[in-house]
């Protein structure tokens, strides 16, 4: 496996004009998001089939073509469940990739199974087991250590090749332009942040609202002050606000709630946003369904499961991964 880094905007410029004649590229990225709402990125990986490009965007000045390759038309951009990364474009550069191809949803879509991590892919297509050690690293040391680059580079080397191959079955199967609408449709951060409370469905729907309110004002607090969400308030916390009878001031959230932040109540009495705490106590609740939906069971995970592979395989002609590594 070969990569080369890229080091200042002139080599980017280059590069990207080099490789505009292709129809796909693989594209990841590297951030830290330790003690930051938003992520900070730290490395822009691409890969056309051959080179690993690592890009440093700490030494990026024009960042005007990169923007344009990212959003052109005529490249498709290969990313594995590009959710974190859309989050990172977006806050970054104030763009999404586009076209996009998330082979982890195509894959699903083929009929290999829902919610694969790129190492399982990696492992189904080329029957190797990438190393996780520097799934925690930090990303924003400088300079990168031969094996964070090594890391960095097989994020793309081998995505690139399995994006190919999966090109090649969804349009087989006439499913390319379901994979390519539904990367048309992501966007940055993936599931809603209510979807983490499993079991908030059996709330009573005045809690049910009181939950989503509060979840919703969890996260315009961590951007406004670009801190974690669990920074703000954690999910027991937030959990426990909503399950019980409420309280009718943000004092009362704070001496009737167990490990509720004084510093928050403090500042959630100074402050006229901080009454979203409790304004959900406030108001009457008019007569509707649940707002919250029961999650799927795994069995009803599997059925599903079971049912696109089937569909696929009755679609399926002669066809078989090809290592291209």
């Amino acid at each position: 496996m070969s990569w080369s880094l890229i080091n200042n905007s002139d080599e980017l410029n280059a590069l990207l004009t080099d490789n505009c004649h292709h129809s796909l590229v693989a594209v990841d990225t590297e951030f830290r998001r330790r003690d930051t709402f938003f992520p900070q990125v730290a490395l822009v990986q691409l890969c056309w089939g051959e080179t690993a490009y690592l890009v440093d965007p700490l030494q990026l000045e024009d960042l005007d073509a990169l923007k344009r390759f990212l959003v052109a038309p005529e490249q498709t951009k290969l990313i594995h469940s590009a959710s974190e990364d859309l989050e990172v474009f977006s806050h970054w550069l104030g763009i999404l990739p586009a076209p996009l191809f998330d082979t982890q949803r195509a894959a699903a879509l083929v009929g290999l199974g829902s919610g694969l991590s790129y190492r399982a892919l990696v492992a189904e297509f080329f029957d190797i087991d990438l190393p996780k050690d520097e799934t925690q690293s930090d990303w924003l040391q400088r300079p990168l250590t031969p094996a964070q680059a090594e890391y960095a580079a097989q994020d793309v080397s081998y995505l690139h090749p399995m994006g190919v191959q999966l090109r090649e079955r969804a349009a087989a199967l006439n499913r390319l332009d379901w994979v390519l609408e539904e990367g048309a449709r992501m966007r940055p951060g993936g599931r809603a942040p209510i979807t983490k409370f499993k079991t908030a469905y059996r709330l009573p729907p005045n809690q049910q609202r009181a939950l989503v309110e509060l979840v919703e004002w969890r996260d315009d607090e961590a951007r406004r002050r670009d801190r974690p969400r669990s920074w703000i308030l954690n999910d027991k916390i937030v959990m426990a606000i909503a399950a019980r009878e409420l309280p009718r001031s943000v004092t009362g959230a704070g001496c009737n709630v167990e490990d509720m932040p004084q510093g928050l109540v403090r500042r959630s009495r100074r402050r006229t946003g901080g009454s979203a705490l409790v304004s959900a106590a406030d108001d009457p609740l008019p007569v509707s369904p649940q707002l919250i939906s029961k999650p799927l069971s795994g069995e009803q995970r599997s059925r599903l499961g079971a049912s696109v592979r089937a569909s696929s395989s009755r679609s399926r002609t002669r066809w078989k991964f090809r290592p291209r590594c």
